[in-house]
């Protein structure tokens, strides 16, 4: 099934129909994408990392969980298929495609659909509409990024923190200095590297196309990028996808600041969930350079706009009396564009 999931898209699979072998597997979804091609021409991919994606989804045998779920990032142009880090977006779809598929049973008008999230060890709780016991994709939640409305899809995070990197700060450090730039190492569902944007030499209001010719911007993130890695326990990174790299700016339409994020060698077209996520939980850090421009509220609960190149993303951030953030729950849609037969070279 191909589905929209927040502001990405990508094939959902039922994993008993994939290849047990990870090579295998590998292998059949870099056909299935087109991958490796700028364009993709020959597969499903939509030439954007944002439009090369996977889900793999299962019956869950955990007591705490409905379906596992697997979020493989297939590479544009390269022939690489990684399950190093998490998808938020991708994640909208899981609870209708598991409903879809008869992996959970549908509830009343609203089901809830506990997922486990096998790249970090998590949980993620979804809220699906299905009323008249099918799943609704008709609703009045608008996200940016996405033209129309949809059925809301509310999704709640727990114990996300050192998801892939071990600890929230990885180094232990709110701020560390990286080729002399202030940064914050961090992992609250998705490893982000946090800086301000004049830091890197911009104003963080550009568009997404005038950063990607910015060769010099772009070799001054990966150097970064490549330091960061190990210090966050992610290794050699020269062929990850993470951590993603996160520019922060005061904020330009009222919200709490503003993203410029690489994902990590282009410019996100908005910004993943997860990586919200972080660079939210990096805003409420006394001292980082989040901190430094961000518009905070007041109290435990804080409601955060994350600014980003066509819009913003709201996360709520519970916290707890030390200031600690307890969970984490984000708004997002999905809808199912097709249901069908994909067709690789060995067909």
């Amino acid at each position: 099934m191909w589905m929209r999931g927040g502001t990405s898209k990508g094939g959902y699979f039922l994993a008993e129909d994939l290849p047990v072998d990870s090579k295998a597997r590998d292998a059949f979804l870099l056909r299935v994408m087109g991958s490796p091609d700028p364009r993709q021409i020959d597969g499903m991919g939509g030439a954007d990392p944002l439009t090369s994606k996977v889900a793999v989804v299962g019956p869950s045998e955990r007591d705490d969980a409905d379906v596992d779920y697997l979020f493989l990032q297939v590479f544009v142009d390269q022939a690489i298929v990684t399950d190093a880090q998490n998808c938020g977006n991708i994640l909208a779809g899981i609870g209708p495609f598991a409903i879809e598929r008869g992996l959970v049973k549908p509830q009343g008008d609203e089901t809830e659909v506990r997922i486990f999230m096998k790249n970090t060890g998590q949980t993620a709780r979804a809220r699906v509409a299905t009323p008249d016991g099918k799943v609704s994709y008709v609703g009045d939640a608008r996200i940016d990024g996405v033209p129309g409305s949809s059925a809301p899809v509310p999704i709640t995070f727990e114990d996300t923190a050192g998801s892939s990197c071990g600890a929230l700060l990885p180094t232990g450090n709110t701020v560390d200095v990286i080729d002399g730039v202030e940064v914050t190492l961090i992992d609250n569902g998705m490893p982000v590297v946090v800086m301000r944007a004049e830091d890197m030499g911009i104003t963080g209001n550009e568009s997404r196309e005038q950063l990607e010719v910015n060769d010099d911007l772009r070799a001054k993130l990966e150097s970064i990028r490549l330091k960061a890695g190990p210090m966050m326990n992610l290794g050699d990174v020269s062929e990850k996808s993470v951590p993603k790299m996160s520019m922060v700016s005061k904020a330009q339409a009222g919200g709490t600041l503003s993203t410029r994020t690489f994902i990590p060698h282009r410019c996100h077209a908005s910004i993943g969930v997860l990586g919200a996520v972080s660079v939210a939980t990096a805003a409420v850090l006394e001292g980082s350079p989040a901190r430094a421009v961000a518009e905070l509220p007041e109290g435990q609960r804080k409601t955060l706009s994350v600014e980003h190149p066509i819009g913003e993303m709201t996360v709520i951030l519970d916290m707890d009396d030390s200031g600690d953030v307890v969970s984490a729950a984000i708004l997002r849609t999905a809808r199912k564009l097709f249901d069908g037969t994909v067709f690789t070279h060995q067909n």
